[in-house]
């Protein structure tokens, strides 16, 4: 599937889904998706082992993956998951515990996504704890 010619909004849905599908094979449960509140925006809510996770996805479309171990790569997505958006994520985590009653543990967690041009698949980075 060539996705050269899909928008952002496009390419943000697709990388939520890879990261969402990511999640499911890893062992998580996908409690919500995109919720909205005025603090922010949640991209997945997941749980594992007790735990809630408020995972914040970041996708970029690439020609080709980039190299794990160069240090200069063209963009890194993580360059998107900044102090601001962070705390907004966790802002908004709070939201959701107080408001689903949830007394386990939560954190802040990230995904980045990469997805190439011609082909559409997918390289996928998890980041435990961005917190």
């Amino acid at each position: 599937m060539d996705i050269s010619t899909k928008g952002k909004k496009e390419i943000g849905a697709l990388g939520e889904k890879v990261a969402a599908e990511y999640l499911k094979r890893h062992g998580f449960s996908i409690r919500d998706r995109n919720v909205a509140r005025k603090t922010g925006e949640l991209d997945i809510v997941a749980e594992r082992e007790d735990t809630l996770h408020f995972v914040e996805v970041k996708t970029n479309v690439a020609d080709e993956f980039p190299d794990e171990n160069a240090v200069n790569d063209d963009y890194d997505p993580s360059l998107n998951l900044h102090e601001m958006k962070i705390r907004r994520v966790a802002r908004t985590g709070e939201w959701y515990v107080l408001e689903n009653d949830w007394e386990g543990e939560w954190q802040v967690d990230g995904i980045l996504v990469w997805l190439r041009r011609r082909d559409g698949m997918a390289r996928v980075r998890y980041l435990p704890q961005i917190v």
